[in-house]
């Protein structure tokens, strides 16, 4: 069992064991992400680079941590294969984003 495959079994069991799967509708489970997202970028709200790497640790992976959840949970949902989705998208990105254009600059793909 990949170890991918191992976290979305035991987020399903969590839900599961709380009847919590009627609340995880598309709709949700994005805002869910959304929001999860945007207790991450609280944390570093106001702070300087230097200020945004000394941002606790442990508050970072909680919050990280519960973006993958609903995250995974999402993937689950749609029957989306998480590894091959990734890849994928790394792919177009590759394609979107070549080397000799985009190697250290942060312009967008229609900006190179």
């Amino acid at each position: 069992m990949s170890e991918i495959k191992e976290i979305i079994d035991t987020l399903i069991e969590f839900r599961n064991a709380r009847d919590w799967k009627q609340f995880h509708d598309s709709k949700n489970l994005a805002i869910a992400i959304g929001i999860e997202a945007s207790e991450l970028n609280e944390l570093f709200l106001w702070k300087n680079a230097e200020e945004s790497e000394m941002v606790d640790q442990e508050r970072i992976k909680e919050e990280l941590a519960d973006v993958l959840c609903f995250a995974f949970l999402m993937a689950e949902k749609h029957g989306f294969d998480v590894k091959e989705i990734i890849l994928e998208k790394i792919k177009k990105n590759n394609q979107k984003y070549p080397v000799d254009k985009a190697k250290g600059t942060a312009k967008k793909y229609n900006e190179l």
